[in-house]
């Protein structure tokens, strides 16, 4: 078996409607979507160099091939896993549309160098949605212990719609942010609010202002988002292909003339795939020892660690 490794207070949080990212098949051949386990094996190896770190077998976890979205695109394989604990009706979401064949051959319309990248509007205008039915937000998951957030660092939630202090860390490789745990004591149901964080390869809904507009429109970022957390979805994030993702053309098809888009060539979830085309990906398991002593590796002459967005979850590819 080969291994290939790529690092690839009682606060309520009152939820604003700060708006930022517009909301607004055909099934493709098995040739025309290609060979998912080649491309995202091709993208593993020409992901730049990682960190070197020896990870036990035991601190591993494999990702659920449901909880795969494999996303073709012109610049290669984008693998996202998606996170039903966090946004389990926005999860539903895009499996459904995934299987209904709705992504394919849409573009990605909307691509901001350094931002994000996004598409899944309607065939007929990129800039609208899918005539489906808006879904609730999602932007925080209230929790009374599952799933365990780490508390790794003091972090701010949002620097411009909630810029109170919480909590950073990890859950099972998904970077993400809490309100501390000891809060839970005094919240009137014992539990306490947490979310994903808009870290470079976040997955999320797009949205208009109004909160529970999400439809069929997503997002990938390109990089750090803090102005997003706890105002928008995020239901993922890339394991492997996030310089695809970085490789998408940039513009706007409602507001740059003559800009062409690059395509969302298939969408497949990985239980819809055969065996030989499904990726076998791992992610470190972040509760775990060895990832401890990894962070202990990343930490400054005065024991602080990088902010939680610059610190890498070790994935790889197994053959």
């Amino acid at each position: 078996m080969i291994m290939r490794f790529t690092l690839s207070a009682s606060l309520a949080l009152a939820l604003s409607a700060a708006a930022c990212a517009r909301e607004a098949g055909t099934d493709a051949s098995q040739a025309e979507a290609g060979n998912a386990r080649a491309d995202a094996v091709a993208s593993a190896q020409a992901a730049p160099a990682a960190p070197q770190w020896e990870f036990p077998e035991d601190a591993w976890r494999t990702a659920d091939q449901e909880d795969l979205l494999y996303i073709d695109t012109d610049h290669g394989m984008v693998i996202v896993e998606m996170a039903p604990e966090f946004a389990p009706n926005h999860v539903a979401r895009m499996r459904s549309l995934a299987q209904e064949r709705f992504y394919d051959f849409l573009v990605w319309h909307r691509v901001i160098d350094g931002f994000m990248a996004q598409g899944g509007g309607a065939r007929s205008n990129p800039g609208h949605a899918a005539e489906v039915e808006g879904l609730e937000a999602e932007f925080t998951v209230r929790r009374a212990g599952e799933p365990v957030v780490t508390e790794l660092q003091d972090r701010i939630i949002n620097p411009r719609a909630l810029p109170q202090i919480a909590k950073a860390g990890f859950w099972d490789g998904f970077h993400a942010g809490t309100q501390t745990a000891a809060l839970a004591a005094i919240t009137g149901d014992g539990q306490v609010q947490s979310w994903l964080l808009h870290c470079r390869g976040a997955a999320a809904a797009a949205r208009t202002a109004d909160p529970n507009s999400a439809r069929s429109q997503f997002y990938i970022t390109r990089g750090n988002a803090e102005h997003l957390n706890a105002q928008y979805t995020s239901w993922g994030r890339v394991r492997v292909g996030q310089e695809a993702v970085d490789a998408i053309a940039v513009g706007s098809s409602m507001d740059d003339p003559g800009f062409r888009p690059d395509n969302i060539r298939s969408m497949r979830t990985g239980d819809e795939l055969p065996a030989d085309e499904q990726v076998i990906i791992q992610v470190a398991d972040t509760d775990s020892a060895a990832f401890a002593a990894y962070l202990d590796t990343l930490r400054d002459t005065s024991g602080n660690l990088p902010d939680i967005c610059d610190i890498t979850v070790p994935t790889r590819i197994v053959e």
